[in-house]
């Protein structure tokens, strides 16, 4: 068979351009350090490596939501230690008002204290996130939350929590009407109170409870009748009589019935009494403050209407206090789960990582092995192509 000098040309760039392209592919791994460059380099590894980098996408797509819930809840974390502190200050502030020898203007400058501490207390519930959102607003709102009306401050947020969208549940914001707003007043389960028009020395603590199996529920009346030296109490229950009429009153010594039970001090005047009602669970905390700065403010009361007042008003601020470390409980269990969440997210995203270093990753060993391989092939034919360039009838004709 007879091979022209034309197809040995051919043949032989054919090869030195196959060659020139191998080392070429193996020049591009190197450079990218990938063995899939194109889908058409490996058609299942790129599916395999594409559904990888969606998942990893996915991971930092929840990542950057995970971050905003941290951020958001460490600000309200740190929102809810700065209320605290000024929760504290004003017990300090109702505290130290207690001192009987302590004048009414000495009171009214306890008064304007404690104003200041509300007014910082309500700067704090109207906290930002720094991007305008409000920690304390709830479902959201575009208005401080909380406003200081003329009767009181009043909450506008929407109740709930507004939520990362993510593949977690975490919160953005909390309801802030559930943790200023929703304390449960007196003792968590009835309040006591003493009568306004009370005249004597005495006042009734915050109550307990001796046995909740037979805690009814009902509204309770303690009236004092004073005959003759002789101090005697009469309770009734929802306005009506009980079997405890005309009993003898000791100072200081409890006072027990229906699985609930209370300590009046000091001395009751002729038709005094106090009252003993269901908890509430509406307490504001700022309303709790409202209260005891207008009772400091009120000149001329009696040493028995100042402990009274005292003694409801520390009750009912401790009420609010455990209400707000109960939501800033919850925040921080919050950031304690946003801690697991990372960790598993940091998980995932290193499983899709290395499920894509498999499928697309280059063996640099063997891919430099190769490259020598295929740079000496290359070489080779360039030698070869030279060779027989030469060869032609037309070398031998003289």
């Amino acid at each position: 068979m007879r091979i022209a000098t034309a197809n040995a040309y051919d043949l032989s760039i054919d090869a030195l351009s196959k060659r020139q392209t191998d080392l070429a592919s193996v020049q591009e791994q190197l450079s990218t350090t990938k063995r899939i460059n194109r889908a058409s380099d490996d058609p299942a590894g790129a599916a395999r490596a594409e559904r990888a980098l969606a998942n990893e996408k996915r991971v930092d797509a929840n990542q950057r939501a995970v971050d905003a819930s941290q951020n958001a809840m460490t600000l309200t974390e740190s929102a809810m230690g700065d209320a605290s502190d000024l929760l504290q200050q004003a017990r300090d502030v109702i505290v130290k008002a207690g001192n009987a020898s302590y004048s009414d203007a000495e009171r009214k400058s306890l008064a304007d204290e404690l104003a200041g501490l509300r007014k910082q207390l309500l700067a704090v519930s109207n906290r930002t996130d720094g991007a305008g959102t409000y920690l304390f607003g709830g479902q959201g709102t575009n208005q401080p939350p909380f406003l200081d009306a003329p009767g009181g401050v009043q909450y506008r947020g929407s109740s709930g929590e507004a939520e990362s969208v993510s593949g977690e549940s975490l919160p953005l914001t909390i309801d802030g009407q559930n943790a200023w707003m929703r304390a449960r007043s007196g003792n968590g389960v009835f309040e006591t109170a003493g009568t306004a028009t009370n005249s004597g020395t005495a006042w009734i603590d915050s109550g307990r409870v001796t046995d909740p199996a037979q805690v009814t529920g009902s509204t309770y009346s303690i009236s004092f009748d004073v005959t003759a030296g002789v101090t005697t109490y009469s309770i009734l229950k929802d306005g009506a009589p009980t079997s405890v009429s005309g009993a003898p009153f000791k100072p200081g010594q409890a006072i027990e019935f229906e699985g609930i039970s209370a300590n009046i001090s000091g001395n009751p005047a002729h038709g005094d009494s106090f009252s003993m009602s269901p908890s509430r669970p509406d307490q504001s905390t700022f309303d709790v403050l409202d209260r005891a700065i207008a009772d400091l403010y009120t000149p001329m009361r009696t040493a028995g209407q100042i402990a009274q007042s005292n003694s409801t008003n520390l009750a009912a601020l401790d009420a609010s206090m455990s209400q707000l470390a109960g939501a800033r409980s919850k925040v921080g269990e919050t950031l304690n789960r946003i801690e697991s969440v990372t960790g598993r997210l940091e998980d995932s995203r290193l499983a899709s990582q290395t499920e894509r270093q498999a499928a697309e990753g280059l063996d640099m060993v063997k891919a430099i092995s190769e490259f020598q391989n295929k740079q000496t092939g290359y070489d080779a034919a360039l030698k070869s192509y030279a060779m027989v360039q030469k060869i032609s009838l037309f070398n031998y004709v003289s």
